[in-house]
């Protein structure tokens, strides 16, 4: 889905995103629920902070597999990469305002990374694995 890349649009896709697993049968209050809701969280605050182009939208993406699932936060600026997973800078001063996002979602998401989708934008994913099912 497509959002305004504003901070109303980054809180819509958190909100959407939990809605969508909710659909899919994963409880809202499990761990897999509130990884994915942090992980979009920060990818939407990053897109819309990082990543925005005046009157352009970035763009969410979920995935449901068996195993995990996977979010995707498509942005308008393929050039500004953030840090590959592994290559997170280390937490920020105390009196910093920003920095702590990937680490974050380093901490939670079981895989993460980045890249250029296209000449004109570029994705950051994550995937969040799922617990085994009890048969």
């Amino acid at each position: 889905m497509q959002l305004s890349s504003t901070r109303r649009g980054a809180r819509l896709a958190r909100l959407l995103a939990v809605q969508q697993l909710d659909d899919w049968g994963i409880p809202r209050d499990g761990r897999t629920a509130s990884t994915v809701a942090a992980v979009v969280a920060e990818f939407a605050a990053n897109a819309v902070t990082h990543g925005r182009t005046p009157g352009r939208d970035f763009a969410l993406r979920l995935t449901l597999t068996p195993e995990s699932v996977r979010v995707e936060v498509t942005d308008t600026r393929p050039d500004r990469l953030p840090p590959v997973p592994g290559r997170v800078p280390e937490l920020p001063g105390p009196a910093e305002e920003s920095g702590r996002g990937l680490l974050l979602v380093e901490a939670l998401a079981d895989r993460w990374g980045t890249g250029p989708r296209n000449p004109f934008t570029k994705t950051l994913w994550a995937e969040v694995d799922r617990p085994p099912r009890r048969g």
